[in-house]
């Protein structure tokens, strides 16, 4: 496998190289809520998945939460950029675990405190399973640490900006009514 993911990733550096405008991407998620619970439909490409909140939280626990998920990201990519680098070095990786814990206050989701309302802080560990030399896995780590989309979204402010619409429930054609325009930042 790591021969196609090495190659996979030198045909995409030359095709960059070649043409950089091609470098910019935008990935799309969505999700949906047709029902008075808190289980929500994701829908990312072709793959669909629940989204819930635990029992002691309200929900009915048929899917992990949001928060979850991020935590979950953040350790798939980093995972996936291990796998990356490494091919790409030439370094064997027989295992990679990324154990992610984050942090929360819900007294800012629930308006309790003027606290945050998202994680006041993130942790990880990550183990990896190789029997190549010390350095080479030392190097390939700060490759990591540096490259990773999720970690370097969590690690800087990031732009967001949004709108929320109203649409008739009795005339779900008519032009969706919009309310909010801006999402401030924070």
């Amino acid at each position: 496998m790591s021969a196609e993911i090495k190659e996979a990733l030198l045909k995409l550096i030359e095709t960059i190289d070649k043409k950089p405008q091609v470098a910019t991407s935008v990935f799309r998620a969505s999700a949906y809520s047709e029902q008075d619970s808190f289980a929500v439909r994701s829908q990312i490409r072709g793959f669909s998945t629940t989204l819930d909140e635990p029992l002691e939280l309200g929900g009915t626990d048929t899917g992990p939460n949001p928060v979850e998920l991020l935590l979950a990201a953040l350790g798939g990519c980093q995972e996936i950029v291990y796998r990356a680098y490494a091919a790409v070095m030439g370094l064997k990786i027989d295992r990679i675990e990324v154990h992610a814990k984050g942090y929360l206050d819900l007294r800012g989701l629930l308006n309790l405190a003027e606290v945050p309302a998202g994680f006041s802080r993130v942790s990880f560990t990550t183990q990896v399973v190789s029997d190549e030399p010390e350095e080479k896995i030392r190097q390939l780590a700060e490759m990591v640490e540096k490259h990773c989309p999720v970690m370097d979204s969590l690690m800087r402010a990031v732009e967001v900006s949004g709108k929320v619409e109203i649409k008739s429930a009795s005339n779900p054609v008519d032009t969706p009514c919009v309310v909010l325009t801006e999402i401030p930042g924070k």
